[in-house]
Formats: structure tokens, sequence, C-alpha cells
């Protein structure tokens, strides 16, 4: 009889777990809107000043268990660089009037594609499911054109000498670490909001060959707010 008990007990446990994860579980995809706030970097002899943009992520994403659950992501923003680069050679007595110093600068407009497989742990309290997750993937920068302007001055100031041509370009590929948290607020059946801060870490694009790499590591904020729906 005991034992008998015991095995009851025990299968109720089961199933009551069992129950319990079921509940955790959630399929879903997800369109978010965010800021991206970059980072400046140095290195080299070159300063490279990546502009702040708006941009969108895409997600999938399987919760399973507390502790189980994996996303796919995609997400794009403008990624405009502006490099610049000062040099001051020594001159040679009687040489070239312009051998001086020498400023570049360049303007790169440019396109960020984003894509990476992310752990997620999640907890559900009532129509709330704060999470956290990490990750990584490739950083894929697309340059679309750009100008490079040179300032050379000469040994007998005022004397310069400035000329603007199409920069030398090249897409980047980086890989990508992503750290985050956030809150699914569910406010439908199948339908929610999702708040969330994603960062990411990475070195930064060379995308011009004129300017030498910072050979930095920089990272980018992502605020967001944006909509999920729930198989």
């Amino acid at each position: 009889m005991g034992k008998h008990f015991s095995r009851v007990i025990l299968v109720g446990l089961a199933l009551l777990l069992f129950g319990l994860l079921q509940g955790w579980a959630q399929t879903d995809v997800a369109v978010s809107a965010y800021g991206a706030f970059n980072q400046s970097t140095s290195g080299a002899g070159t300063v490279q000043s990546p502009s702040n943009q708006a941009g969108f992520l895409i997600e999938a994403r399987h919760i399973k268990k507390p502790l189980v659950g994996y996303e796919a992501t995609y997400a794009y923003n403008r990624a405009n660089q502006a490099y610049s680069s000062f040099i001051n050679p020594p001159c040679p007595i009687g040489g070239s009037s312009f051998c001086g110093p020498t400023t570049k600068t360049a303007a790169i407009p440019a396109n960020a594609h984003e894509f990476t497989a992310d752990w997620v742990a999640s907890l559900k309290l009532a129509n709330l499911r704060p999470f956290a997750l990490a990750g990584g993937g490739l950083l894929v920068d697309v340059p679309s054109g750009g100008t490079l302007t040179t300032v050379s001055c000469g040994q007998f100031n005022p004397l310069c000498h400035v000329s603007t041509t199409n920069a030398p370009t090249n897409t980047a590929i980086k890989a990508v670490f992503v750290y985050g948290a956030g809150v699914d607020w569910t406010l439908l059946p199948h339908l929610g909001l999702r708040f969330q801060y994603r960062g990411n870490l990475y070195k930064a694009p060379a995308l011009s060959t004129a300017f030498s790499s910072t050979n930095s590591f920089t990272q980018t904020a992502e605020p967001m707010v944006g909509a999920f729906f729930r198989f």
C-alpha cells in the first residue's frame, strides 16, 4: 500500500512538473525598432567615428524551459563611418614645398547587416516574461561610395593643397558578441510587446583602404521596442 501510494505521488509530481514546463514553452516571431548608439575608436594614427542610426530587428525565438531558449535574428541599420588621420613627416632641407603635415578625412556611407544565434533564459510572471540573452554571429558592413579629402600643407604656411576623390572602400565582415535583457508583455493570447536592450561587441570595421585599421574593439548600444506574435 505504501509503495503504491509513493508511486502515485511520484507520478503526480512528474505530471505537475511536465505541466509547468509546458506552461513555460513559447514560440514566437518579433519585429523591433531600435536606435544604434556607437563608440568612436582610434589606433594606428586613425580616428574612426561611426554615426548613430535607427534600425530594425527580426527575431524567431523558442523558449523550451526557464534556462533553455534560443533565437535566430537579423538586424539592419545604416552604419555611416567618418575617418580621419594626421601625418607630419620630417621634411628634408630644400625638399618639396608641399612636404609637411597632411590631413586625410573620409565620409563613408554604409549599411550594416547582422546575423546572430542567441541563448535565452527567462522567467514567466503572470503576463510578463523577463529574459536575458547572450550569443554571437556575423556583422557585415557594406559601404556605398564615399569621398576622401586630402589636405597637404607645405613648409611655407599657409601654402596648402586640397584634393577630393572617391574613397577606396571594401566590405568588412566581423564576428560579433551579443548580450542583452528585456521583458515580454503579453496583451492578447497571441500578441504582446517586447522591450529590450541589446549590446554588440566587435572590432571596428575598416571600410576604407586609405586608412589604417584602428584594430580596436567597440560597442553598439541598442535600446529597442517591438511586438511579438506567439504561435
